[in-house]
């Protein structure tokens, strides 16, 4: 953190609990994002010693000065019957680092162990839907229950959070034996000493430190034996994006540091069988939850004009049963377009290996790797909208679960050829 944060943490001392929020740019929604969780400190935890950790990567709107302004303590009286007179001490400041979240965490890591807390969470600064009770559930576990990690467990629209449902839920859950839904949600529960943990890892100056801070907390947290629950925080409403839109920087790196740490990590999960469900706290509420549009015929013109683009490429790696296949779908009309599951997770493995392989050694190769599987998953997410578009979002999250289970069923396909 700069300066003028480092001498208000000396000025604090010390705390029990941290609450971070990392932020950019955010100066309509981080006020509420504030309220909610002084509200939820004051509330829950009236006997602790709090603070909330800014850390901002260099906003050019008021942000930081909205953070500072904002406060519920003088609004007390009228928000609840009863309360304390103990509010949580702040610490406003600009992260130093790569841009990116992962240096935001590395800051908010940072002055947990400098103030020698007991518990954290993190929470994104663009939440509208965030309530005081989700600071309950997420630093609950860890104060009342000795667990260390606390991923989110959301209530989402069907075409929300798709990176999610199709590659990177699956994959946690196939490889390393733990039924984690949200395992790059965004809003985390954690105990000190996880904070301490993270910290001594050698990954702050690669692109973890960007886009894949999420999935690479996740798979420390089980890699390394740490107590995991996940907590009910109802609807997560944000930002969502159109899947056939929301790609980018952001897709390329959290994809490719899910598959580095297939790589890193391959003496834990060739020895995993199965999943096993994952503790919930909370409340599970009945919410109204944003519709997320999506341009069905955009993606299937993407994977298509991927398909001309990428197929000599794919067939490095790709096995001649798939590449077929690929083709054959490729051909399809939109009234009998189908993207079998079963083709989708042998086409993940295979880029596994093929990731294992060294094929995106060079940058240049690393970047055309991940980006040619960018149309794939076009396709993949195409034939879910159509499979699932006359579905609840209840039934459509049995389509996820089935595909989770043939990722568990066929992993012998990627531990044999590994």
């Amino acid at each position: 953190m700069d300066e003028e944060a480092q001498i208000r943490i000396e000025e604090i001392g010390e705390s029990d609990i941290l609450v971070g929020i990392p932020s950019y740019n955010n100066e309509r929604t981080i006020a509420h994002v504030i309220k909610a969780v002084e509200y939820g400190l004051t509330k829950y935890f009236p006997e602790y010693k709090s603070v909330l950790v800014n850390s901002d990567g260099g906003s050019t709107d008021r942000t930081r000065e909205i953070v500072e302004e904002t406060s519920v303590y003088s609004d007390l009286d009228t928000m609840l019957i009863k309360h304390p007179t103990r509010p949580a001490s702040k610490v406003v400041g600009k992260y130093i680092g790569t841009p990116g979240k992962g240096s935001a965490f590395k800051a908010i890591f940072e002055v947990a162990r400098a103030l020698g807390v007991e518990a954290c969470a993190v929470v994104d600064s663009d939440l509208r839907s965030i309530t005081p009770e989700w600071v309950e559930v997420l630093i609950g576990p860890v104060l009342s229950k000795g667990f260390d990690f606390v991923a989110p467990y959301y209530s989402r629209h069907k075409y929300d959070g798709t990176i999610t449902n199709m590659v990177v839920y699956p994959l946690t859950r196939a490889l390393y034996g733990r039924r984690i839904r949200q395992p790059i949600g965004g809003d985390f529960g954690f105990s000190g000493r996880l904070a301490k943990n993270y910290l001594e890892k050698d990954i702050w100056g690669t692109e973890v430190a960007r886009y894949g801070i999420d999935i690479w907390m996740t798979t420390t947290a089980i890699t390394e034996g740490f107590r995991i629950c996940q907590a009910n925080l109802g609807a997560k409403i944000h930002e969502a994006k159109d899947p056939s839109k929301a790609l980018g920087p952001m897709f390329r790196q959290v994809i490719a540091t899910t598959f580095d740490l297939i790589e890193r990590e391959h003496e834990y999960w060739r020895e995993v069988k199965g999943s096993r469900a994952t503790a919930m706290f909370g409340f599970r509420p009945l919410v109204a939850i944003e519709p997320v549009s999506v341009d069905l015929e955009s993606m299937i013109r993407g994977y298509k004009e991927g398909y001309e683009i990428y197929k000599e490429y794919w067939d490095s790696f790709l096995s001649k049963d798939d590449l077929l296949a690929i083709e054959e779908i490729a051909m399809l009309d939109l009234d009998e377009y189908h993207f079998p599951a079963d083709l989708w997770v042998k086409i993940m493995y295979d880029f596994a290996i093929g990731y294992h392989r060294k094929i995106s050694g060079h940058p240049t190769e690393h970047d055309l790797f991940f980006n040619s599987l960018i149309p794939l998953y076009f396709g993949r997410t195409a034939s879910f909208v159509i499979e699932s578009k006359d579905m609840l979002n209840g039934d459509a999250e049995k389509l996820v679960e089935d595909q989770c289970k043939k990722f568990e069923e066929m992993k012998d396909y990627l531990v044999e050829r590994w």
